[in-house]
């Protein structure tokens, strides 16, 4: 007999998902939009106006921690560069000498005159609150940039280090710059927000209302930068890096934009923080701080909008309701059992142990956070997982290279590549010669050179010499998303998929270089944008139908759910996205079995009726006879035969290579083809 709850769900399990996530959110708005109408405690009101301002903090170290996954360990740094901002241009801490120059700047009511401590006039900056909003956002993004630029382009620990650094230099030189910040004493007299010419004041009302608006636009940009090109590509960057950059993601580029983009956040969230308690020291903005907003977003659910928002709100109010009334209920347990110690404990004072415990916690016990950023599908049905799904090219066309199959030019030539690791060469002098349009296959034992080959080519290794022409151009030395760019695409040997990505958006981040979209249109989402976006999606569908039902029923599921040959698939169909002219595939059928090796041999081999290039690393003979027009093979770093795959089977320096000096002995000894690695 089915519950009482369940039978309570079932009316709300027949609205749609996306309905029900619209009703959830109206209605979240609307309790916030009322709470100080029904409950006029100003205390409670400036708590959460306090907890809105920590999620805006959340909000914009979630951009950088849990989207393109930078630890930052001084984020509290932009917070006072935006409150300092405002507080410095509002306030009576600077006071120029009044001159012709200020004149212009009363006229827009950003200055006014006032008489001198001594004689003459003086300067008093009177920067509007709402103007300081965006002004705070650029100069902490600006600063953002500024500090990124020559750091970001470090990694892991050494960034946290780096970062740490920076958020405690930025408070010291906001406590000994006297002349500017009033040095530890701190800025006073900051000015209140004026709106239709009424003062906030100290009401706590006006300020919340403001913090609500401010998380709202926070919370809704974050959604649009996750949802697009951007949000893609850091994100990518967050999975792999290397894979990342391969797609076609500036790597610097984009951190620096997520940098940027949470410095911002931060330094509007700062001009509110300031302009409601209407003073501001360094000591508000130590590493403490930086540190309780990082807690926030791991106690959420790093990476998930909604997670910092209920993260931030959690434990800032837990900080300012739940432990001072918990306090009191310790006090008063511990005086009615006559405890002196729980008499007299205060639990708000231990505010930074509590913090720590429940980060434990969470990571002992829920590492997703309270709202995870990502959810796993349900399993496909028997019937899903078996659907007939036309599997082929049908109408498929990769731009440019219509004709270019039978032009018989010259699509890669490398010549005199040379490739040193200190005192091993592992690539000596090779010359290979890709024609458009064709299938050439490299070959060789383990550790032959085959994957430093490339490498080299998709400018992941540095090459101590020789050249590589693409079409006529050289590209040795361009960084590998500007080989991508050029029309260079790559399979890895061991997969490197983004794997919390579901495959529709591991193929999206495919077409990142064919794709336009800037941060500000990917928020405002103009028409332009609508329509380059929903390409892409039928672009990568249409990518996806090519491997029929291996792959189009699982668009949804993340890459980390699916089988490796599933896995080998999306990575194919992601490079493929990139509308290349040359494709490198690295060992493509390792792993599978004979029937899986068979089909994408096949779908291989059709690519080439589209006109595509394919450059091919491959462990299977079999394979290689199939499919390529030219083998080459590699030896210690040198290619020792160059030939059809017939000849090359026969030539006795490859077999020697393969089976050791015995090696007419071995070969006359064999029944079946060689197995080549």
């Amino acid at each position: 007999m089915p519950s009482a709850t369940a039978a309570l769900a079932r009316p709300f399990a027949a609205i749609p998902e996306a309905r029900r996530r619209q009703a959830a959110t109206l209605a979240l708005a609307l309790a916030a939009l009322l709470f100080p109408v029904y409950h006029g405690n100003q205390a409670d009101i400036d708590s959460l106006a306090n907890a809105a301002i920590y999620a805006s903090l959340a909000l914009g170290l979630n951009i950088v921690v849990g989207f393109t996954g930078l630890l930052d360990l001084g984020y509290a740094a932009f917070f006072a560069i935006g409150a300092y901002t405002y507080g410095i241009l509002s306030s009576f801490q600077l006071q120029p000498e009044w001159s012709s120059f200020w004149v212009p700047f009363q006229e827009l009511g950003l200055v006014t005159q006032m008489p001198g401590e001594t004689t003459g006039f003086v300067v008093h900056f009177t920067l509007s609150f709402w103007l300081g909003l965006p002004l705070a956002a650029l100069v902490a993004a600006g600063c953002g940039v500024a500090f990124g630029t020559p750091t970001l382009r470090l990694r892991g620990d050494y960034l946290a280090i780096v970062t740490l650094g920076f958020g405690e230099i930025v408070p010291i030189v906001f406590r000994n710059w006297a002349s500017l910040t009033n040095g530890a004493a701190g800025l006073n007299g900051v000015a209140a927000p004026v709106l239709l010419g009424h003062s906030f004041g100290v009401n706590a009302t006006p300020y919340y209302y403001v913090a609500i608006v401010l998380v709202s636009a926070l919370i809704f940009m974050s959604f649009r930068l996750r949802d697009s090109r951007i949000g893609r590509a850091w994100m990518a960057i967050r999975e792999d890096e290397i894979a990342a950059g391969a797609m076609g993601v500036n790597r610097v580029r984009f951190k620096l934009l997520a940098f940027a983009t949470g410095a911002g956040f931060a330094g509007m969230t700062g001009v509110l923080f300031i302009a409601k308690l209407q003073t501001a020291t360094p000591d508000m903005f130590d590493f403490p701080v930086s540190v309780m907003i990082l807690v926030m977003i791991v106690f959420g659910g790093i990476g998930s909008v909604w997670g910092a928002v209920a993260g931030a709100v959690s434990l800032s109010l837990l900080q300012s309701w739940w432990l001072p009334d918990l306090t009191g209920w310790v006090d008063a347990a511990g005086s009615a059992i006559g405890n002196r110690w729980l008499a007299q404990v205060d639990l708000s004072q231990s505010v930074e142990l509590i913090f720590g415990i429940i980060l434990v916690l969470m990571m002992l016990y829920r590492r997703q956070g309270l709202i995870p950023a990502y959810r796993a599908p349900a399993a496909l049905s028997f019937d899903q997982q078996h659907a007939v799904v036309q599997r082929g090219f049908g109408e498929l066309r990769l731009s440019g290279l219509g004709g270019e199959a039978h032009t018989g030019a010259l699509a890669l030539g490398v010549r005199g590549v040379t490739v040193k690791f200190g005192g091993l060469v592992a690539l000596n002098a090779v010359d290979i010669d890709v024609p458009a349009g064709g299938v050439v296959a490299v070959i060789g034992p383990n550790g032959s050179g085959k994957s430093t080959l490339f490498n080299v080519i998709t400018g992941l290794v540095p090459a101590d010499g020789g050249s590589i022409r693409f079409h006529d151009e050289e590209i040795l030395g361009l960084h590998d998303y500007q080989i991508l760019v050029k029309g260079i695409a790559r399979t890895f040997q061991n997969i490197r998929l983004f794997p919390t990505l579901t495959v529709l958006q591991n193929v999206l981040v495919g077409q990142h270089a064919r794709l336009s979209t800037g941060a500000i249109s990917a928020v405002i989402r103009p028409p332009g944008t609508r329509r380059e976006e929903q390409g892409a999606i039928d672009w990568a569908m249409e990518i996806l139908a090519i491997f029929g039902n291996r792959l189009l029923p699982r668009a949804g599921q993340a890459v980390s759910g699916l089988s490796y040959a599933n896995r080998r698939r999306t990575e194919i169909a992601r490079a493929l996205a990139s509308r290349p002219r040359l494709l490198l595939l690295d060992e493509p059928t390792a792993g599978m079995n004979p029937a899986e090796t068979l089909e994408l041999a096949e779908q291989i081999k059709g690519l080439k009726g589209l006109g595509l290039t394919v450059l091919l690393i491959e462990h299977k003979l079999d394979v290689v006879t199939t499919l390529a027009d030219t083998v080459y093979v590699l030896d210690h770093g040198e290619v020792i035969a160059k030939g059809r795959p017939d000849e090359v089977r026969r030539n006795e320096e490859v077999l020697r290579a393969y089976l050791g000096r015995n090696a007419q002995a071995a070969a006359a000894g064999t029944t079946g083809p060689v197995h080549v690695a």
